[in-house]
């Protein structure tokens, strides 16, 4: 155990738990897809080069492990793994990055809907590398969180 932990753990449930914990995953679905156009936005008018497309990889490949992640809440099995994996090809293009982007956000909307009809135990969990176990409305946060702060990179 890290001295960090417990504040880790207090930074986590204020900036990633509790903004999201009243709200119904209807709610967080509409909130995902209205911050997905607002980052297409961002997208579109981000020019593309090294950074800006090493930026939008890296926020496709976070969203996409934390819809891993997502999924234990539905019953598949938990992976302890990183980001890396789920990151697009270095090769793709700024086009492809941001079609891979809409495709992403609207596969984490789909995944919060399942999460509204099969809602998650009071309670459950899954572990996030950094912050420790979180909600699935935690996660959502993050995802959305996490997102939004690296777009504003976009030069």
């Amino acid at each position: 155990m890290s001295i960090l932990d417990p504040i880790k753990k207090v930074a986590a449930d204020f900036i990633l738990e509790r903004p999201f914990r009243n709200k119904d995953f209807s709610q967080l679905a509409e909130k995902l897809t209205l911050s997905g156009q607002i980052l297409e936005d961002r997208i579109r008018r981000a020019r593309d080069t090294d950074r800006n497309r090493g930026i939008l990889s890296h926020i496709i490949g976070i969203e996409r492990w934390g819809q891993a992640r997502l999924r234990v809440f539905l019953g598949e099995p938990f992976t302890l793994d990183e980001y890396d994996g789920y990151r697009p090809s270095q090769d793709a293009t700024w086009d492809e990055l941001a079609q891979a982007f809409r495709a992403t956000r609207a596969q984490t909307v789909a995944l919060i809907r399942e999460l509204a009809a099969r809602e998650p135990e009071p309670g459950a969990r899954v572990l996030h590398n950094q912050f420790g176990p979180l909600t699935a409305r935690g996660w959502l946060r993050y995802l959305d969180f996490h997102a939004n702060a690296e777009s504003k990179k976009f030069r």
